[in-house]
């Protein structure tokens, strides 16, 4: 495709599939589009050590979409193992809690975000899932709320992601914040280079979106950092883009990483990446392939060599599972 095609097939997306939460300010009205719809909506917080912030989420959550609006009708944390009181906290406000290793038990347990999300699958029960971090300090409905909209106003979307904190200009204003720091020195000039539509996702790697259990259950899951830029490419392959959306939250207020822990999650989005190239033949590595991410640590005038294995781990799609699939009778 000519860039000048391209360029305006991204700006003709951005102009259908990018919404802002005030599209969707009526709450009263997406419980009456839910209604009509027959969709149930379940959201789950992913956790690990979260005890100052998953309180205030789950009140802001359930006060406003559940008890005032009735928009949720599951609220549940899925927990890595916290060694903090996040599951007693969580339950005192009125979430459902989980432990990640007590979901399907026989397929075992590992630590990571992507684990997490995936048995969440297996665990809730609504026909939409919406996935909000547990770290967010300027908690509002809207993360939900606004995520969820577009899947029950247009059918043809599969994938809701969020973005915000961008350099656009809204209103009048320009907001002046860019975006992450991984987005913007590795997950985008990688889709620029290899998938030049995906670049029109303005935060490909948020942690809160809304997705229809049809779609995600035909997923696999990196059980790590890489699971957001798996899913985007695998939809973008499998559905094309115009079966994911975005909505502008305007702000999201959270603890910032280190350096360091940015390089380890730089290095499992780079093994998820080229592992999708890999599988569907589209980039073919003659070079040596190793699992061994490497850093470095100053002492004086010595340098330390720290090395961590990555094993690139995957869960299967859901519906693969035999468990899942007679939980959710789709062999009847």
């Amino acid at each position: 495709m000519e860039p000048e095609d391209l360029d305006l097939k991204i700006k003709t997306w951005l102009s259908s599939h990018t919404f802002h939460h005030a599209d969707f300010w009526d709450i009263q009205e997406l419980v009456r589009a839910k209604e009509e719809s027959g969709l149930s909506i379940s959201l789950c917080i992913p956790t690990l050590n979260e005890e100052a912030t998953i309180g205030k989420e789950i009140v802001m959550f359930k006060s406003e979409l559940m008890d005032r609006y009735p928009l949720l009708d599951e609220l549940a944390v899925i927990d890595s193992g916290s060694t903090d009181a996040t599951l007693d906290v969580a339950a005192s406000y009125g979430a459902d809690t989980y432990l990640s290793a007590d979901i399907l038990p026989s397929y075992g347990s590992n630590m990571g975000k992507g684990e997490n999300l995936w048995k969440a699958i297996y665990q809730l029960k609504g026909d939409i899932i919406c996935y909000v971090d547990a770290d967010i300090k300027n908690i509002h409905h809207r993360f939900a709320s606004a995520l969820v909209a577009p899947l029950l106003y247009r059918p043809e979307i599969q994938y809701v992601k969020a973005f915000y904190d961008r350099p656009l200009t809204v209103s009048g204003s320009t907001r002046p914040s860019g975006g992450g720091r991984v987005t913007e020195i590795l997950v985008r000039p990688l889709f620029s280079r290899f998938f030049p539509e995906l670049s029109a996702l303005i935060q490909p790697l948020s942690g809160e979106y809304a997705v229809r259990r049809e779609t995600l259950e035909q997923l696999a899951f990196p059980i790590g950092y890489g699971v957001e830029t798996a899913h985007l490419i695998d939809l973008f392959l499998d559905r094309g883009l115009d079966a994911i959306a975005q909505t502008d939250l305007d702000k999201r207020v959270h603890r910032n990483q280190t350096t360091r822990a940015l390089g380890k999650m730089s290095y499992g989005i780079m093994q998820a990446f080229f592992s999708r190239l890999q599988r569907r033949n589209l980039f073919s590595d003659q070079l040596a392939q190793s699992n061994c991410f490497r850093q470095f640590e100053a002492e004086g005038k010595t340098y330390r060599l720290n090395s961590a294995e990555f094993p690139e781990e995957e869960r299967p799609p859901m519906i693969t599972v035999p468990e899942y699939r007679k939980k959710f009778k789709h062999d009847e």
